[in-house]
């Protein structure tokens, strides 16, 4: 039997040409006309529905663009960031990485995105915090307007991890575009992919270009080797970022397949006590993982459902764990909406459900019935 896999590459001839080029052009390393070009093409789908013009910059991860952003927006050692608590550890990482003190805010059961209500009681207790990131998990977004106002109410900078919304949207606006800065992951599993990669997007070009100077190892504009501050090795492969470009051309019919999906699974589980991931009207999701919860008043554990599934060679996996539930994070402040803890009650009724787009429908109904199985 073949394994019907979580999300996986999905190749198609355009990525081979703009590669084929580089080699042609013998221009295989770092920078590049392709990197050039997969930087506008981004920047030219992104600004179509943002009021603010964004500028865009290829790196070797969505890690690496969160990190420089993390800098562009002055954090030191000490200052405190909200962070959504639902999430993957490389959204935190950063913050420490410059010295930060990562305050986690939890979730909001209507998108499982960070709390407006919990963010809010965050700047009670901290007022003086000034870099919030907001994640947009799964593909879905977060309700960007609200957590935008109380940052700006605050005088906080928006840092936007777009890593898994690449083409979701808010009330007509492309994720990654609502604050100073946004970050897109073109990791292996994601919606497009470069094989790894990431992009930072930022709202000024003065801001762009300091965050190149700082991805390529702060080379001072001199005749010689000459260096002032510290530098990072993050630019991305001319290689790498043709295979992004073939992958662009493809994003929409990317976002439709997982749109089938996600009402695939909607329909074919509607008579079983689970909930799909939700989303809010006004948001446009790229469904980048279906996801389902138990409904509380039932007693199946997702991990039993995980390992039928496994049993059955289909794979599957918890939602991510809360980073204040990580050990690493032990000890760090935890803010709720001050009635409920929304981040740990999804994780532990929580799974992600196969959605490559090569999943043929029969596939699908085949991991539906084993689901099924399970209550």
């Amino acid at each position: 039997m073949k394994k019907i896999l979580l999300s996986t590459p999905t190749m198609h001839e355009e990525e081979m040409c703009y590669i084929k080029e580089a080699f042609e052009k013998n221009w295989v390393a770092p920078l590049g006309f392709n990197c050039d070009n997969f930087e506008n093409e981004i920047a030219d789908f992104v600004n179509s529905t943002s009021p603010t013009e964004y500028h865009a910059l290829c790196l070797n991860s969505g890690t690496a663009a969160l990190h420089l952003a993390v800098k562009l927006a002055g954090v030191k050692k000490g200052d405190r960031v909200f962070c959504s608590d639902v999430t993957f550890a490389a959204m935190v990482n950063p913050v420490v990485y410059e010295g930060g003190i990562p305050v986690f805010i939890d979730s909001e059961r209507d998108t499982w995105n960070m709390s407006p209500a919990a963010l809010e009681r965050a700047f009670e207790k901290y007022p003086d915090t000034k870099v919030v990131i907001l994640v947009h998990l799964y593909g879905v977004s977060a309700q960007v307007d609200k957590i935008s106002e109380i940052c700006k109410k605050h005088n906080a900078i928006l840092i936007e991890d777009a890593a898994e919304a690449l083409s979701a949207e808010y009330d007509g606006q492309k994720c990654g575009t609502f604050g100073k800065y946004g970050v897109f992951s073109f990791n292996g599993n994601k919606i497009i992919t470069t094989s790894g990669g990431g992009m930072l997007l930022c709202s000024n070009k003065k801001d762009r270009d300091k965050a190149l100077f700082l991805a390529t190892q702060a080379r001072e504009n001199a005749p010689w080797y000459q260096h002032e501050e510290i530098g990072y090795n993050y630019r991305m492969s001319n290689v790498v970022a043709g295979i992004g470009r073939g992958q662009l051309k493809h994003l929409d019919e990317h976002k439709q397949l997982k749109t089938q999906i996600y009402r695939r699974y909607k329909e074919g589980l509607a008579d079983l006590p689970i909930t799909m991931n939700p989303y809010t009207e006004k948001c446009n999701p790229n469904f980048w993982l279906s996801c389902m919860t138990v409904n509380e008043e039932c007693n199946v554990n997702p991990l039993t459902i995980l390992e039928k599934l496994a049993e059955n060679n289909i794979e599957s996996r918890p939602v991510w764990k809360p980073m204040h539930m990580q050990p690493v994070f032990s000890g760090l402040d935890f803010i709720t909406d001050g009635n409920d803890n929304v981040g740990e009650n999804i994780f532990a009724r929580g799974l992600c459900l196969p959605s490559d787009i090569k999943m043929t429908e029969e596939d699908q109904n085949y991991v539906i019935e084993i689901i099924k199985s399970c209550f």
